[in-house]
């Protein structure tokens, strides 16, 4: 396994990633159908933009297996909680579940917070998302019981509710 940095040449390998990890761990929300609509080029070209544009403030990384990238995580101050760190976004293919390129991207993320002197970081996830909930807790993030730590908001047509963790850095 090897975690590295993302480069612009990434884009596609990365929208893949997050469009296949989409299909797999949320079709008990959204539904096959609505998830068969996610467009792996349009994602590319906006991981183009991302990964060229990136401001020194935000980390994309990528884990590797022979080559291949199976997973990504990127991170940066946060988007509703100033002076802390964010994780946006960490998936991982279904076939590399479970084979530590989450944890391993998960460290790389929280270091690169750490490393801007962030005292603590936030995520959100899906409120109906157990799976990643158990990896995030097993990575020592806990559930925030504040009031503004759950939200509802739109994606792909579908109200869900997205509840926030926290974790001292």
């Amino acid at each position: 396994m090897n975690v590295r940095r993302a480069r612009p040449e990434d884009a596609a390998a990365i929208a893949a990633v997050h469009v296949r990890t989409w299909q797999a761990a949320y079709e008990n929300v959204f539904g096959a159908e609505r998830l068969a609509g996610l467009d792996a080029d349009r994602r590319r070209l906006g991981w183009e933009r991302a990964l060229s544009q990136r401001s020194d403030e935000e980390d994309v990384f990528v884990a590797e297996e022979d080559g291949e990238v199976v997973a990504f995580a990127s991170c940066g101050p946060a988007r509703d909680e100033p002076g802390e760190g964010e994780l946006y976004a960490i998936y991982a293919l279904p076939q590399a579940w479970g084979g530590g390129a989450g944890a391993a991207l998960m460290r790389a993320s929280l270091e690169a917070l750490r490393e801007r002197r962030f005292p603590a970081a936030i995520l959100w996830v899906l409120e109906d998302n157990p799976r990643a909930r158990r990896f995030y807790e097993r990575e020592g993030w806990t559930l925030d019981d504040a009031e503004w730590g759950r939200k509802v908001e739109p994606h792909l047509g579908v109200d869900v509710a997205e509840v926030r963790y926290r974790i001292s850095l």
